[in-house]
């Protein structure tokens, strides 16, 4: 079946195979969405049970989400005509003074594997722009930083969020080599993700509750 073809060359990372496969399946008439959940969702969450279970390392997550990312491009149009709605809207940035962009950009394709909407800020991202996407419809702001040195402009950026009146409507989450659940809670962090696996996971539960 098409759909566990899919599914496996997302876990292998065939980013060809995906591709050709997606637009087969979409020539046969199975419908986006069952493409979407049932190959591309349940494949990347296969690729998080890998990394947790230590089978999978961070260049074959990437490998995998580059090959879901490309089919997903495919899908777009057509989810957006069936009116299918991502399970939430997620800004995510590396924060402003760190140019680290690797586990960012990992966490972002996880996300969008798993079904959220991705605003992808960048790097070196000033607080005032994690305000502007919480005001253009991000329901999740999620920060990285990589350096000791500009881990404070996570307790900036959610001070930002708070002076614009928006920290009651948005959930903050933070990441990144030296940040630890207990930097978190000292920020007031709503969630703390030490990968981009433990990423998805957070945001699911974020958003649900």
């Amino acid at each position: 079946m098409l759909i566990a073809e899919i599914r496996e060359a997302v876990i292998n990372g065939q980013a060809k195979v995906v591709a050709t496969k997606v637009e087969q399946a979409l020539n046969e008439g199975v419908p986006a969405d069952r493409i979407l959940h049932d190959a591309l969702i349940d494949g990347m969450r296969e690729v998080g049970e890998l990394f947790e279970q230590g089978e999978f390392f961070v260049p074959e997550m990437l490998i995998a989400a580059r090959a879901m990312k490309g089919a997903l491009e495919i899908l777009k149009p057509r989810l957006v005509a069936q009116g299918v709605e991502p399970l939430g809207r997620v800004a995510i940035g590396t924060v402003k003074g760190d140019l680290h962009d690797i586990g960012k950009s990992l966490v972002a394709m996880m996300l969008e594997g798993a079904g959220f909407e991705v605003m992808d800020l960048g790097v070196d991202v000033a607080p005032e722009k994690f305000v502007e996407a919480l005001q253009n419809g991000a329901q999740i702001v999620a920060m990285s930083a990589l350096l000791t040195t500009t881990m404070s402009n996570m307790k900036a950026t959610i001070d930002a969020i708070a002076a614009a009146g928006l920290r009651d409507k948005a959930l903050v989450m933070v990441g990144g080599a030296p940040v630890t659940q207990a930097y978190a809670d000292q920020v007031g962090a709503d969630g703390y993700a030490p990968d981009a696996s433990a990423a998805v996971r957070k945001a699911r539960e974020l958003i649900a509750s």
